[in-house]
């Protein structure tokens, strides 16, 4: 594909993502069906509720990554410039968006540059694994993570976007083998996330076995990223087979589980379809470290810089009552808090 194709693609993801409904709208994240048992005698004072923790070896403010989402054009670029002065001032985490244009167009290099408007956060780079099936290697991913001054890496995983894609790259075999010579090469941690599709138990003793840092479950109850290549489609052959495939995947709060059950120890992020503080709460109560968020951010980045830091103050808020009437005062006692199943 061409580069000027890649960039324009960029544009056009984020813009359906803002102006189209791309969510799933018969599955759901699971995270609704699960409820804390609510103390009315918490022992603990609202103020002294500690939301903060490490990750990676970076001081979160809250459990909340800013997900990867944008970079490449003038437009996503100034977006990463405002997701990352917000990351900063809230005092969490940020991934950046694919970063395979970086290396084919250098010049859009400043779209992912955000590094000076946010010189505290934990920083991710991204790229697309089966990209390393054509042609890239660990230097190339040791380059991206330098040229933007990130503290790690998340490798993502697509096969059904990219099977929807008329200009996809849907080479996934021999994958493991690649995923696993980057994360040895790499100084940094090297993170496997999904995209929506969630991972199996299977997907995670697999990618645990190659040697990664973490994983990022990117259930499915979200964006549909099937029903964004729907509003792509040419023509009616391909968007009839990318609509079949709207509620593809694996819940969100399943995932999570299925992870934890064959990778006791991985750092994990929950992602996928997440809101709301209560989200957030409910993720690492069923085993996630963190959580990212997408959807809900880039609508309200989009609408101003204002907008985004309620949302985020709104979020961070929601996280702190709901810790605070599940009896739960820190980040280590919320994940072994038990969960009513409704």
């Amino acid at each position: 594909m061409s580069n000027h194709q890649t960039g324009m693609r960029k544009d056009e993801h984020v813009r359906i993502n803002l102006e189209e409904d791309v969510a799933c709208d018969q599955i759901t994240t699971g995270l609704e069906r699960y409820q804390f048992i609510h103390q009315a005698v918490p022992e603990c004072d609202l103020a002294d509720v500690n939301t903060s923790l490490t990750f990676l070896g970076h001081r979160l403010a809250f459990p909340l990554l800013i997900a990867s989402m944008t970079g490449g054009t003038q437009w996503t670029g100034a977006l990463n410039r405002l997701l990352a002065e917000a990351a900063q001032a809230m005092g969490i985490g940020m991934g950046l968006g694919s970063m395979r244009v970086m290396l084919e167009k250098p010049e859009t290099a400043t779209t992912f540059q955000v590094r000076r408007y946010a010189p505290d956060i934990l920083l991710l780079a991204n790229l697309g694994a089966v990209q390393l099936n054509y042609g890239y290697g660990p230097d190339e991913c040791r380059r991206i993570v330098e040229l933007v001054e990130a503290d790690g890496l998340f490798l993502h995983l697509n096969p059904l976007q990219e099977a929807l894609q008329p200009e996809g790259d849907t080479r996934f075999s021999g994958l493991l083998r690649r995923i696993e010579a980057v994360c040895h090469a790499l100084e940094v941690p090297v993170i496997v996330k999904e995209v929506g599709g969630g991972l199996s138990e299977h997907a995670a003793r697999q990618l645990v076995n190659a040697g990664v840092a973490g994983l990022d479950v990117a259930g499915a109850g979200g964006t549909s990223w099937s029903q964004v290549e729907m509003h792509r489609g040419q023509n009616g052959i391909q968007r009839a087979v990318a609509a079949v495939f709207r509620n593809w995947g694996i819940p969100t709060a399943q995932s999570l589980q299925m992870v934890r059950r064959v990778a006791p120890d991985i750092p994990l992020i929950a992602s996928g379809g997440l809101q709301t503080g209560l989200d957030i709460a409910k993720s690492l109560a069923l085993g996630a470290d963190v959580t990212t968020m997408a959807g809900v951010l880039l609508q309200a980045a989009a609408q101003s810089p204002q907008a985004l830091f309620e949302r985020l103050e709104i979020i961070r808020r929601q996280l702190t009552i709901a810790m605070f009437v599940a009896g739960a005062p820190d980040i280590p006692r919320l994940k072994h808090t038990p969960l009513l199943l409704i």
